[in-house]
């Protein structure tokens, strides 16, 4: 979830929590004066109409997604809305592990390499993240002459 999308479900959350009630009265008053006085008063109370957060769901537990929604109502205007966002940090580690799982363990550990923490890491390790299809050694010597090359930090808020 980007901060935009969190500040925005954290305001709706803390604008509602402070909100007074609305309520609209309608008093009516009548006397008559027949035979007898008699006064009678009718008061309706309504509620405000609602603004309500759509519901984002995802029935596969399998997906790479995070649901935001959230609602803000007025007196004349009521507004809901909801967004998705992609974690490509959860799509890549699932693409990783499929990689891993049919055998392809340096095509795996490759696309692992394209976060800069996991290059970092593995640089520390003494085993370079392969590249051109070279792995240890020569991977190293690929890594440190074409330091363009290496992933660069990826902003998750845009």
């Amino acid at each position: 979830m980007s901060k935009k999308q969190l500040l925005a479900v954290l305001f709706v959350m803390t604008t509602s929590a402070f909100a007074e009630p609305i309520v609209t009265d309608s008093t009516s008053n009548s006397t008559s004066t027949t035979y007898s006085k008699s006064e009678s008063t009718t008061t309706v109370r309504t509620p405000p109409p609602t603004a309500v957060a759509p519901t984002i769901t995802s029935i596969n537990n399998d997906l790479c997604i995070v649901g935001a929604s959230g609602a803000v109502q007025t007196q004349i205007l009521g507004m809901s809305f909801g967004a998705t966002t992609r974690d490509m940090n959860c799509e890549r580690i699932k693409l990783s592990k499929n990689l891993y799982d049919m055998g392809m363990k340096v095509a795996a550990v490759s696309l692992m390499c394209q976060d800069e923490r996991v290059f970092t890491a593995m640089m520390n390790a003494g085993t370079p993240c392969p590249v051109d299809g070279k792995i240890g050694e020569e991977a190293k010597t690929v890594w440190e002459s074409n330091p363009h090359r290496k992933p660069k930090e990826v902003k998750s808020d845009k």
